[in-house]
């Protein structure tokens, strides 16, 4: 399994930029490539984000987001995802760019994945009462971890390690949560929003 000197790493782009999402496929086909995988596994990852600023697109890259998979032994990446991609099992993520971007930045373990988790769960909630309705923010279709994915994808986790974590420390800050309430997780907190700012960010999530 390899070691990624993550001293090394250093901010490359927005989250969802081209060059953001071009470091997290490789460093996935890296660490997949390093891995003792099944020969017969099929599994892939996917995350597209939805209604990002424009000015982290381009001719090239009309779509933010990126992909990595394995096919019975041939593993393969970009930010082009592809159909044969999002037909495997595996997990496959679609969602607003604003609901996602600023938590992404936050380096954590399996414990810290958790409190995101509940942190973003509060904000649906609390988005949810205010606008009076259930925003659509997006979400994950049936995703499948086998164990051999998992042990690649989390090696050195606890220690700051881990794609995660890889991908954290790649990413640089976006502008629109400067002076966003947020809460230690860096999930934006709505509860301590000023009007207009809960206003700005649900124009944000394109909500």
């Amino acid at each position: 399994m390899i070691d990624i000197d993550m001293s090394s790493l250093q901010e490359i782009g927005e989250f969802g930029s081209q060059s953001w999402s071009e470091g997290c496929s490789g460093f996935g086909v890296k660490i997949l490539e390093s891995a003792d995988l099944p020969p017969d596994l099929v599994w892939a990852f996917s995350e597209i984000y939805t209604s990002p600023p424009q000015r982290l697109l381009s001719e090239s890259y009309d779509q933010s987001g990126y992909f990595f998979m394995v096919n019975k032994g041939v593993i393969s990446g970009g930010t082009n995802i592809t159909q044969e991609c999002l037909s495997l099992p595996g997990f496959h993520a679609k969602m607003k760019w604003g609901y996602i971007c600023n938590q992404s930045r936050t380096l954590y373990g399996f414990e810290g994945q958790r409190q995101r988790t509940e942190e973003e769960k509060t904000l649906r909630d609390e988005m949810e009462k205010y606008l009076g309705y259930a925003p659509d923010l997006g979400g994950i279709d049936n995703p499948f971890w086998p164990k051999p994915i998992i042990a690649a994808l989390s090696h050195g986790v606890e220690d700051g390690g881990g794609l995660h974590n890889i991908a954290a420390k790649m990413q640089s800050k976006s502008p629109e949560y400067d002076g966003m309430p947020v809460t230690e997780m860096g999930v934006p907190d709505f509860s301590r929003m000023l009007d207009e700012q809960k206003k700005a960010f649900i124009k944000l999530c394109s909500v």
